[in-house]
């Protein structure tokens, strides 16, 4: 009876290794696909590292294609976003001398274990579907794996409008891991260029060129989840409303000090033109504020129109003033030494008197002073208002 190997098998079991191996560097695409994702092996529901110690690092990467609108009014802003998610599971490796990657068809991507990221800001998003869902899956030889997908999605974003509309704002987006803890995945940003903006071009915005990127703490009651922040900054193009709000409210004010030159008698004159400076104040401001939310707080475009609508409102009432003033009927007027004899002679007849109060020429006074006040305090509150929200009030936020 024999006892170990017959030295004879030991060069038939080494060519029938090399023969495999062989075999395994000439298989085709799909054969190496269909090795790799044998069901006995590969189980796309369980985590690469499930069993191991450590958890799977993903690294996330995000182009954002464009920035459609930024809206105040529901708190959000809809994006176009590609992302970009790299790990690396040992149970897709193989050895091939030709082939270094695979690229799955997105309709094979189901047979794949991909992370569970989700972004808690989505109001609404979708895959791009045209022609086909915009999902691409690449498997290298190494086990390393890169899914992406594009993306159109609207966040939410609390928006601060208290400089409105000279503001900054500052949207943050967060990408989470749903269902597995820290204890199996944990996400990072790319090394490189963790997330590419292109230059766009937003009609009330702009945006820096560089973004801040950093990880973040997601605690909930079952457990710690990984989570990567990135902070969107937009700073607002306030030229359209220089020429659309600013500047024809100024002239509005303006126009309303024409009256102060009116003479005090053409009152239907006076009149249309405070009552048509008031009530197109009103529209304007109005209007300015059918953009924006129904805020507890006040804004500075609130204080602007305030303050216009209060100064053309002031000169509507000087003028009732001083046709109330003009329309008094002259009295005579006692002097010091008239007054002093009437005291002291009672019986005396008191001489003629020739000074007259003319009350017209009081209320043209008034109106002389007007011509003064009313544009001197208007310059005033301007410097302070454009010195006050452009640099001591400014938002801090970049």
């Amino acid at each position: 009876m024999k006892t170990g190997l017959d030295c004879t098998m030991i060069p038939l079991a080494i060519l029938y290794i090399l023969f495999n191996d062989c075999l395994c560097y000439e298989l085709s695409r799909y054969e190496v696909l269909n090795k790799i994702l044998n069901s006995s092996i590969y189980d796309p529901l369980i985590a690469p590292n499930y069993e191991d110690a450590f958890p799977t690092n993903v690294s996330i990467q995000m182009v954002i294609k464009n920035i459609h609108s930024l809206d105040e009014i529901n708190m959000d802003f809809s994006l176009d976003v590609i992302l970009r998610q790299r790990w690396t599971d040992k149970r897709l490796e193989f050895e091939h001398n030709k082939i270094t990657s695979l690229e799955l068809d997105q309709k094979m991507i189901e047979k794949i274990w991909v992370p569970d990221s989700f972004f808690p800001q989505e109001k609404r998003a979708k895959i791009h579907t045209v022609t086909v869902p915009n999902r691409l899956l690449h498997i290298h030889k190494d086990g390393t794996v890169v899914y992406s997908m594009r993306i159109e999605m609207t966040l939410s974003c609390e928006m601060e409008l208290q400089n409105y509309p000279l503001d900054r704002q500052l949207c943050p987006m967060t990408i989470e891991s749903y269902s597995y803890s820290k204890e199996n995945i944990d996400f990072q940003w790319a090394n490189k260029s963790p997330v590419k903006i292109p230059k766009l071009s937003l009609p009330q915005f702009k945006m820096p060129d560089a973004v801040k990127t950093t990880t973040c703490q997601s605690q909930y009651e079952v457990g710690d989840f990984a989570c990567l922040l990135v902070e969107l900054k937009f700073e607002r193009n306030y030229g359209y409303y220089i020429a659309q709000i600013f500047v024809p409210s100024i002239l509005i004010v303006m126009l309303s000090w024409v009256s102060f030159w009116v003479d005090i008698d053409a009152t239907p004159a006076r009149v249309s033109l405070g009552v048509l400076t008031v009530l197109t104040m009103t529209t304007q401001s109005s209007g300015a504020r059918s953009a924006l939310p129904r805020v507890s707080y006040i804004k500075a475009i609130d204080v602007w129109m305030a303050v216009c609508l209060t100064f053309v409102f002031l000169a509507l009432l000087e003028f009732a003033y001083i046709n109330v003033v003009s329309r008094r009927k002259s009295r005579p007027k006692r002097t010091a030494s008239q007054c002093k004899l009437a005291l002291q002679k009672d019986t005396t007849p008191m001489a003629p008197i020739v000074n007259h109060i003319d009350f017209k020429k009081r209320a043209r006074h008034v109106d002389k002073i007007a011509r003064v006040v009313f544009p001197s305090t208007f310059f005033i509150f301007n410097i302070s208002f454009w010195v006050f929200y452009l640099v001591i009030n400014k938002d801090n936020k970049f």
